[in-house]
This record gives structure tokens, C-alpha cells and sequence, in this order.
């Protein structure tokens, strides 16, 4: 089961990403025949210009990501889409897994129960935000939904840098849900339990996967000042103590960029387990002349991964 877009339904093929240091922009072949990147790029983003956040003002200067979005477009050779899928950073949303005993046969009283769950732990009227569910896992006649709330103007501002260009946002997604899709997509899921570790200036994300179902998800900003390595090792406990583990079998790290190689060993030291970053080229085809660096695959990793979601075996 794919990680499943939070907000609407089947994909454009351009997709653009918008993080707290830069903006990456791909276009993905259309759904015939094998999915390849037909083009690709990204710009920097000065310091400030996007500040992602669950509260307050996020895009500080719309003007500056808008002008390196309609760059990296035009980089590209994609002009100005009608239509795209727009990934943001984890830090706008709270994603909380909750396990039902019971599930409501109406659709509406499922969602009222699930709002009901997230009333008090969320730092704005429910009133004020945009939720969604998915299933992620049954056991027995239990059932666990992955719930995501947000604050509507806060995602309304990323989708206003998109409308700036007179482009569309035909779909709303979270960085860390399409860094999972990459992996899922590219066949390189593995049937037993494995970790990524998402990481971003101003925050980091831990997932537990269990084959292709969302087990565990854990966001924590950079003003908690938790190191990497406790949070994995915390993350790796609770695998152990609550969800039955015996160790991961796999780990995949996203967005550490130039310190891709030391992220990578330390948690390899910490785990005894392979760790690797998200190379999407087995589930699309590179048809562009970039070099396939790192650095390259570590910015296309979320682009893609909303691309290729309903793609997913």
C-alpha cells in the first residue's frame, strides 16, 4: 500500500517542490510506458525566504519563491504547467497515528471521531484546518489511520506562490509521504521493517515502514535540539518495544545533502543495517543531461516520489 496523497487525488506530471533552502521542479512521462524524468531542476533559496512552520507565516517573501520557481521551470524547459503537484515541507502539518477498535460506517462520523482524537493536540481551532485520514494498517477488527491536519492558510500560502505564475496546485503533499513513494516505487522496499530518516534545516522525520504500511512517524523541529542520534535510537527502541521488531532491515536517509556520506555512517555504526539514500533511477529513467550526483537524487527524491505514488506496486 503507497503512502497516498493527503489532500486530492491522481497526479500531474510536473511536480514542484518547495523547501526552506531551495526549490526543485520535475516533470515525470505521462502513464504510458515506463515513467522516466524528462526534465528537472532546482535554485537556492536564500535564508528566510521560506520559513515552513505549522503556525504563522511560512513564505516570509512569496515574490523571491515564486521568481526561483518560474527559474527552475524555465531550467527545466517546462515554461509555466497548467498544473502541478506541490510538495511541501513536513513542518506545516501534524501527522498522528490513531488506532480505532471500531470504525464508523459513515464517512462523516469517521471524521468527526478523528477530529474529536486531534482537538487537543494541535495549536489552532480545528475550525482553521484542513484534516485528512488514510488506513495504514488492520489488525484484527482494529484499524489505524494516519490522520494529517494542517492549518488551511498555511498551505494556502504555498499554493499562492504556485498561483503567482498562473500556475495551479492540483495537489498538495508532504516531502517526507513522497520520499517513502520514491522507495516503494523503485521496487527497493523490503518485506520486513525499515526506517527513514528525513532530514531538513529546520526539522527532522523518522518513519517506520513495515513493508509498504506506515507504522510509526515522528517530526521533530530543530528548536527541540534532540540529536540525531537519540532520535533514531528512541525510534529504533520503540520498533522494538511496541511494534515487535527484532531490528531493521533496511534504512534510507533524504535530504542530508553534502553530509549524505557521514549521516549515512553513523546511523550504519548505530544499526548494523544497510543505509542508503533515495536513488529513484530504478523507478524512472534519468532522460536528462544532469549529472546524477548525491545531491541531485537527494532533491528529486520527493519531486518524484509524487509522481510515481499511484504508480507504486
Amino acid at each position: 500500500m503507497r503512502i497516498p496523497s493527503w489532500l486530492t487525488a491522481a497526479p500531474p506530471t510536473v511536480a514542484v517542490e518547495l523547501a526552506s533552502n531551495r526549490v526543485t521542479v520535475v516533470a515525470v512521462s505521462g502513464p504510458s510506458g515506463p515513467p522516466a524524468v524528462t526534465g528537472q531542476a532546482s535554485e537556492a533559496l536564500a535564508a528566510g525566504v521560506v520559513a515552513p512552520a505549522l503556525t504563522g507565516v511560512n513564505i516570509p517573501d512569496p515574490d523571491a519563491a515564486a521568481a526561483a520557481v518560474e527559474r527552475a521551470l524555465a531550467s527545466a524547459g517546462l515554461g509555466r504547467p497548467g498544473r502541478v503537484a506541490l510538495v511541501v515541507p513536513d513542518s506545516v502539518a501534524r501527522v498522528s497515528l490513531i488506532t480505532l477498535e471500531q470504525v464508523p460506517a459513515r464517512a462523516a462520523d469517521l471524521d468527526r471521531l478523528l477530529r474529536l482524537q486531534l482537538r487537543r493536540s494541535i495549536p489552532f481551532p480545528l475550525e482553521a484546518a484542513q484534516v485528512t485520514h488514510f488506513v495504514v494498517a488492520r489488525v484484527g477488527a482494529a484499524t489505524t489511520f494516519a490522520v494529517v491536519v494542517a492549518r488551511r492558510e498555511v498551505i494556502a500560502e504555498y499554493e499562492r506562490v504556485a498561483g503567482r505564475l498562473g500556475v495551479q496546485a492540483g495537489l498538495v503533499d508532504l516531502a517526507s509521504f513522497n520520499v517513502m513513494n520514491a522507495v516503494m516505487a523503485t521496487g527497493a522496499a523490503v518485506d520486513g521493517d525499515w526506517l527513514l530518516v528525513h532530514l531538513a534545516s529546520e526539522a527532522t522525520t523518522l518513519a517506520i515502514v513495515r513493508g509498504h504500511h506506515l507504522m510509526f512517524y515522528r517530526h521533530r523541529t530543530a528548536v527541540d535540539e534532540e540529536p540525531l542520534d537519540a532520535l533514531v535510537h528512541q525510534t529504533a527502541m520503540y520498533h522494538e518495544d511496541r511494534l515487535g521488531g527484532g531490528g531493521f532491515a533496511r534504512a534510507w536517509v533524504s535530504g542530508a545533502g553534502q553530509t549524505a556520506d557521514a549521516v549515512r555512517a553513523r546511523l550504519r555504526s548505530r544499526l548494523g543495517i544497510p543505509v542508503d539514500t533515495v536513488d529513484v533511477r530504478p523507478g524512472a529513467e534519468l532522460r536528462t543531461a544532469a549529472s546524477a550526483t548525491v545531491n541531485h537524487l537527494d532533491a528529486l527524491a520527493g519531486p518524484v516520489g509524487v509522481l510515481l505514488r499511484d504508480r507504486a506496486a
